[in-house]
């Protein structure tokens, strides 16, 4: 009876403390919100975005979306974590990623369909309004860097100077096949974009965390960050780079073949590095990956990424002058003007807008997850080295890969923060890391599943409804 009352009373202590974080996470995107509206008109111009810490301008609307997104965030919030128990592994994640799909393109349809969908990507800032101009795919890839810097008759728009060559080279080849246009270009990025919710399920059940793979698929599906997949090519970027970081996760069993799978990896990491240049920083949750759970594929995962470094560099792209001259580019715009001092915490509250207050409940289950080991405790008379591998053996056996993973995506996302190449719209710009942030909610208390499901729909429902977003 007294070990049932020690239970009952630790529950109740940890879902304390996950309401508690939650509420600091919705303190901390109240306070973004209202600060731009305090301070003066003038300060308030510079932050070049209406509805800060959100890119995009307050208009309150409803669509034809809203009552099928209503409808298909009740199925899944009455049951999801059913389904997400009971089914085949192959029927959940095929599911997982239609329902993915549906919540999206019915989250864009609140805003309509040339506004909310096949509009979005042909705007001059963006990528298809650069694709009628490449009529030479290889003069386009040796002459990128020249037109990346503003204020030239030939400078990229907006989008495409601010990303290596790949993002443009995706359009441009899904014109060249026929499939031209806004409308194709949107189902690309919300089909791959979407496919996230899959991927990361994938890597948590390769690193022998089934359970919590499946407990994941829900939040994934209506995860709020679906307001921003569609449409926008990070999307496209985010499907690009959780699959490299799955493969990989998949590679570090060793079954038979895992080595053409770590390569599959690498060449879509590589490929990452060519669509964002920001993606580099995907290179935190896949050395998660090897550190828990071994380094032998790393060799193969590298070459498949060197293999797409030469490719495009053997083209007459150069990455690191490319990445050079965007920074250049970054501070000849807006960004020279938008505050650091607001941004470098308005940013984590756009965050917290995509991710949604169940991923903020799950922090501290994601942080006792991590097993962190004491590294003061006093070494055996064992060798070095020896005592070292018995710690990490050790530690591996212990850590959680779901909180590990999503351990390295913050350490990612502070590292773009604190940069300062990330002032605003980081509610699209960091979604290849907030996947993995996402994927905690499944150490949420199963009790508590449905209502915190409830609050993620509500939280995407109100962003879409409330705000027109520029994406």
């Amino acid at each position: 009876m007294q070990q049932i009352t020690v239970v009952r009373a630790r529950t109740r202590s940890r879902a304390r403390t996950e309401a508690a974080v939650a509420a600091a996470a919705a303190a901390l995107v109240t306070i973004a919100f209202a600060v731009p509206q305090i301070l003066s008109e003038e300060w308030r111009q510079h932050l070049y975005a209406a509805a800060a810490p959100i890119f995009g301008i307050w208009d309150p609307h409803l669509g034809w979306g809203t009552g099928p997104a209503m409808a298909i965030a009740a199925a899944v919030v009455l049951i999801g974590p059913d389904l997400a128990t009971r089914l085949p592994w192959r029927q959940l994640l095929a599911g997982s990623w239609l329902a993915a799909v549906a919540w999206t393109f019915a989250l864009s349809m609140i805003d309509g369909w040339q506004v909310g969908f096949a509009g979005r990507l042909t705007r001059q800032h963006e990528y298809l309004y650069e694709v009628p101009g490449v009529h030479d795919i290889p003069a386009m890839l040796r002459g990128f860097s020249d037109r990346i810097l503003d204020f030239q008759p030939d400078s990229w728009t907006t989008h495409v100077s601010g990303h290596p060559p790949g993002a443009l080279l995706v359009f441009v080849l899904l014109d060249r096949v026929g499939l031209g246009g806004g409308a194709w270009a949107g189902w690309l990025c919300v089909l791959v974009g979407c496919s996230a919710a899959t991927a990361v399920p994938v890597a948590l059940k390769a690193l022998g965390a089934p359970e919590h793979a499946r407990a994941a698929t829900p939040f994934l599906v209506l995860a709020p960050a679906a307001v921003w997949v569609a449409v926008s090519a990070d999307a496209f970027f985010t499907g690009v780079a959780a699959w490299g970081v799955a493969l990989l996760a998949m590679a570090t069993r060793l079954r038979p073949g895992w080595p053409v799978i770590a390569g599959a990896a690498g060449l879509l990491l590589g490929f990452g590095l060519y669509l964002n240049y920001g993606l580099v920083l995907m290179a935190i949750p896949a050395g998660a990956v090897l550190v828990a759970r071994g380094f032998r594929p790393a060799v193969p995962a590298l070459l498949g990424v060197a293999l797409v470094v030469a490719a495009f560099s053997v083209a007459g792209f150069w990455w690191p002058d490319g990445y050079h001259l965007v920074v250049q580019r970054y501070y000849q715009g807006i960004a020279a003007e938008r505050p650091y001092s607001y941004w470098v915490w308005g940013n984590l509250a756009a965050t917290v807008c995509a991710v949604g207050l169940a991923t903020a409940a799950a922090t501290p289950a994601a942080l006792r997850g991590l097993a962190i080991p004491d590294l003061t405790a006093p070494l055996a008379g064992t060798p070095m080295t020896t005592q070292l591998r018995e710690r990490l053996d050790s530690w591996r056996a212990a850590v959680d890969p779901v909180a590990l993973l999503a351990a390295a995506a913050a350490v990612a996302i502070l590292a773009a923060d604190l940069s300062g190449l990330s002032k605003a719209e980081t509610e699209r710009i960091w979604l290849p890391f907030d996947m993995w942030l996402l994927g905690a909610t499944a150490l949420l208390p199963q009790p508590a599943v449905r209502s915190w499901l409830a609050v993620q729909a509500l939280a995407a429902l109100l962003i879409n409804s409330l705000l027109m977003t520029n994406w």
